[in-house]
């Protein structure tokens, strides 16, 4: 698998991963900051985990081994904090192409 050159990858981000709900809230691990991506903020339409059509305002690539589940914060470069509302992990086996995580934010 061919991972996606680090020259395209011209941001960076910070990842709260998500790790469940508690009788306090939401639940993130461990800050991982100065994620190499490219972000993109344009606004489209994304279904969430649960199949509703919702409004993303920001789409992130990084690399294939981002761990950024669902409903992950993410700070992006302008220090906006964001909700990750699905994650789509790209890749071509045996082609040779990038492999790659795409994130779409709220």
């Amino acid at each position: 698998m061919t991972a996606l050159p680090g020259w395209l990858l011209r941001h960076r981000i910070t990842v709260e991963p998500y790790l469940g709900d508690t009788a306090y809230g939401p639940q993130y691990g461990p800050a991982l900051e100065g994620v190499p991506a490219l972000v993109a903020m344009k606004v489209r339409t994304v279904r969430d985990r649960e199949g509703r059509e919702v409004t993303s305002t920001a789409q992130v690539i990084a690399r294939p081994d981002l761990d950024c589940p669902a409903e992950s914060r993410i700070t992006l470069p302008d220090g906006t904090t964001t909700r990750a509302i699905t994650v789509a992990r790209h890749t071509a086996p045996g082609l040779p192409v990038p492999a790659s995580t795409e994130v779409s934010c709220e």
